[in-house]
């Protein structure tokens, strides 16, 4: 069953809200050092109750803050969205060394990333 493994928080400047996060919760923020400007949120320890995630620079049709799930078979959830209804406003792309990840939004518009791992992609 998909879980929700990341969360994504929309920053026009990241520096700034990386600062916000770092000074209230004390979590760690880190530039990404993949070929698009994202950063990398660490909210606690390895091993204990929550999830990781990241700030993003909103453009196009993804905007707002999104749970991404992860899913054993990227394609095969993107149909399922489709035919209940939902919408790939995202389709697959390439994370690489990373996985695929799509947006897709439910029935009544809400925004959701999937992800399948594969950290062989793009390599």
């Amino acid at each position: 069953m998909p879980r929700i493994v990341h969360f994504e928080i929309p920053a026009r400047d990241p520096e700034k809200i990386a600062a916000f996060y770092r000074e209230v919760f004390g979590w760690t923020v880190e530039k990404w050092q993949g070929p698009i400007e994202y950063w990398l949120v660490i909210t606690g320890e390895e091993g204990t109750p929550g999830i990781n995630g990241g700030l993003y620079t909103p453009e196009g049709p993804v905007s707002g803050t999104i749970n991404t799930l992860e899913v054993d078979d990227l394609d095969a959830y993107l149909a399922k969205v489709k035919a209940s209804g939902g919408e790939v406003v995202m389709d697959k792309h390439l994370v690489p060394g990373v996985g695929w990840l799509a947006y897709c939004q439910d029935v009544e518009g809400t925004l959701f990333g999937m992800m399948q791992e594969d950290q062989q992609a793009g390599t």
